[in-house]
């Protein structure tokens, strides 16, 4: 298997933004929560894990043609 083809730069790109979304709103979250700012925490991992689903929806899974095979029962 090549590892250049697996790793390519959009599998890198999409890794990332999973890491920050997720790991570095919880971090985040959690520093935040320590500090005595729970609520702040809980809107701040929110917007980062909200953003990151869009993001991803905008730029990898919106492009997507999932439309069915044209031309069928005619």
């Amino acid at each position: 298997m090549d590892t250049d083809a697996f790793l390519s730069r959009d599998v890198l790109l999409v890794i990332a933004l999973l890491v920050v979304g997720i790991g570095g709103s919880g971090i985040a979250r959690a520093l935040l929560h320590e500090q005595g700012y729970d609520t702040l925490g809980s809107v701040v991992f929110v917007l980062g894990y909200g953003s990151m689903v869009v993001v991803l929806w905008w730029g990898w899974i919106r492009p997507l043609d999932i439309t069915g095979p044209s031309g069928r029962g005619e």
